[in-house]
């Protein structure tokens, strides 16, 4: 599985031809001020390389300009083989424009993947509202993330092929709490309801949940289904309901909520 910032593999291939045709390629993106005349446009960006410009300055058409470049590059190469530059010729931009709003090929694909995955958090809190039932609540919640995985595969492909999961930390959208409020509200509801486990915390609980789709989403691709994850909906959904809910013995003697 590819790696950013890993440059074990001393000779990687490159998208670009030849060291002739970026040196040419130099010359003219320097004449266009788009990186330092005499730099190799193919060169690995410093990791710790700053956006000088928040993504909210960028026109929205630009903006799905670039992220249409990352789900294309990053589907079919290996991390190591797209350069920035191949994502600016894709995107029709300038480089200088990607240097601006991302600082390096690490922080363009973490930037892309967050601004990809924080549709799926609006759908999520909005299809949460005016339910309340527990397991209505997990049930539409475990909906939503299979039907976006089904409609959106390269950027789920993406997730799993281009950043290793001690790098999801850098991926915003993990950190947002209004999203990880939807999640954890619904199991600690469930807990305290006495519907839910509750001999381990709701952190545990989101943990089976989010492991059991990952690994559902990340065979599903490496087999090459074919068939949507949602037309297994319900038998799925039965599978996380029985790892979820408070043991039986327990939840007979429970008080009905």
């Amino acid at each position: 599985m590819p790696r950013p910032g890993n440059d074990a593999n001393p000779a990687p291939r490159r998208m670009a031809a030849s060291r002739t045709d970026r040196s040419a390629r130099t010359g003219s993106a320097a004449a266009g001020n788009d990186i330092p005349a005499g730099a190799d446009p193919d060169a690995k960006a410093d990791p710790a390389a700053r956006p000088t410009a928040p993504l909210t300055a960028m026109r929205a058409e630009t903006l799905q300009r670039i992220e249409r470049a990352v789900l294309q590059l990053f589907a079919e190469h290996d991390f190591h083989d797209v350069s920035l530059i191949d994502v600016a010729r894709t995107a029709n931009v300038s480089l200088q424009t990607i240097y601006k709003y991302f600082g390096s090929k690490e922080s363009l694909l973490y930037a892309m993947l967050d601004v990809m995955l924080s549709r799926l958090a609006v759908r999520m809190i909005d299809h949460l509202q005016g339910i309340d039932g527990v397991r209505e609540r997990l049930r539409k919640t475990f909906w939503v993330m299979l039907d976006y995985m089904d409609r959106e595969p390269a950027v789920i492909q993406l997730l799993y092929t281009s950043v290793p999961m001690a790098r999801h930390r850098h991926i915003r959208i993990y950190e947002s709490p209004a999203l990880m409020s939807a999640f954890l509200g619904v199991l600690k509801d469930g807990q305290k309801r006495g519907v839910l486990n509750d001999r381990v915390s709701s952190k545990i609980l989101l943990d089976v949940f989010l492991g059991l789709l990952s690994r559902l989403v990340l065979m599903h691709l490496v087999r090459g289904e074919k068939r949507p994850l949602l037309d297994q909906f319900d038998e799925l959904f039965t599978i996380l309901w029985r790892a979820l809910s408070r043991p039986e013995d327990e939840a007979a003697t429970a008080p009905v909520r």
